[in-house]
């Protein structure tokens, strides 16, 4: 029987998982899996479990909010082969989760992981850290990690947008050399945000439109500084109604983009504390994590591509195999 490790946040999203966890055990189990439940006990815990002992299963499980799918992540990137990985938002806004379109009612995404397919995600690496979805800093790019766990489990979303307008009045400018692709961006910015997203901080289509979640590229999005609150509340509207113009807005797509300041930037990593820094690389991970994720139009997408090149076969019943890695054939 395959083995199954569950790794959880007990606390995420006003602790739904404890009505869920045995029916969630349930489906798994009835999916053919041995399973051993991990609740986690504190920040980096989930990491540290991984890190500790993940190898040793054939499917890696985990349910939280964006931070805890993070943590599972980086922990994952350090493996020697690719485990698949299912995910089950409990959240107070879970980012990813909207974006690859898994269901918020935790049993329909449990139920998705078992009759799932596999899906090729890229990942980010910032200055040697890994993230999920999201690098960014200046305008509100804090307010995840510095709103208190209590008042996102009893306000949810509301709780992020609270904190947020509270620092409407405080917003400033950074200046930064930005360089990707053989170009260079000098100015100043209220915000940077560079993505594989189409939700950031539970608003969708932010970024731009046509993201793809396995083309080895990253969005970027600069806010440029307003004179006034005229232009702010300007540029402000351009960025909820998706129409962002070169007046209030540097835009482009790449796979590596570094950045310069003479002072140090605080920077957020998939809503979590990247640290203060003068300088940062960001690469792009092509197609790093392996998903479960229900079959749909970007999953198809991939896999016939897959198939054509000889990564994977397609069995009797319609569902994709992948072909072995080179390294696990030699073993």
């Amino acid at each position: 029987m395959k083995k199954l490790l569950f790794v959880f946040n007990p606390h995420a999203g006003k602790g739904q998982i404890k009505d869920n966890l045995c029916d969630i055990v349930d489906i798994f189990t009835k999916g053919g899996y041995e399973v051993v439940t991990y609740p986690t006990q504190a920040k980096l815990d989930g990491y540290n479990k991984l890190c500790k002992c993940g190898q040793d299963y054939d499917m890696i499980v985990t349910s939280g909010g964006d931070g805890t799918l993070s943590e599972a992540v980086k922990a994952m990137m350090t493996f020697d082969k690719k485990i698949p990985l299912g995910y089950i938002p409990a959240g107070s806004t879970n980012d990813c989760a909207q974006s690859l379109s898994i269901p918020k009612k935790m049993l329909d995404a449990a139920r998705e992981i078992v009759d799932g397919v596999y899906f090729d995600y890229d990942v980010g690496k910032f200055n040697g850290q890994y993230f999920v979805y999201v690098a960014g800093f200046g305008a509100f790019t804090d307010v995840s990690y510095e709103t208190s766990q209590t008042l996102k489990n009893k306000f949810g979303h509301a709780a992020y947008v609270a904190e947020g307008i509270k620092r409407l009045s405080k917003i400033t400018g950074q200046q930064m050399r930005v360089e990707h692709d053989g170009e260079v961006v000098e100015g100043s910015f209220i915000l940077g945000l560079i993505s594989n997203t189409i939700s950031v901080g539970g608003m969708k289509k932010l970024i731009a439109s046509g993201v793809c979640f396995d083309d080895g590229l990253f969005e970027v999005v600069l806010v440029k500084t307003p004179k006034n609150a005229i232009e702010l509340s300007n540029t402000i509207n351009e960025a909820v109604l998706n129409k962002l113009n070169d007046k209030h807005f540097v835009t482009f797509k790449t796979s590596k983009v570094t950045f310069t300041s003479v002072n140090e930037i605080p920077w957020t990593l998939d809503g979590e504390s990247g640290g203060k820094h003068t300088y940062v690389e960001i690469e792009n991970c092509k197609q790093a994590i392996r998903f479960k994720l229900k079959p749909n139009d970007i999953t198809a997408e991939q896999t016939a591509v897959q198939c054509s090149a000889g990564d994977m076969i397609m069995t009797e019943d319609g569902h994709p195999v992948v072909i072995e890695d080179q390294y696990e054939i030699e073993d």
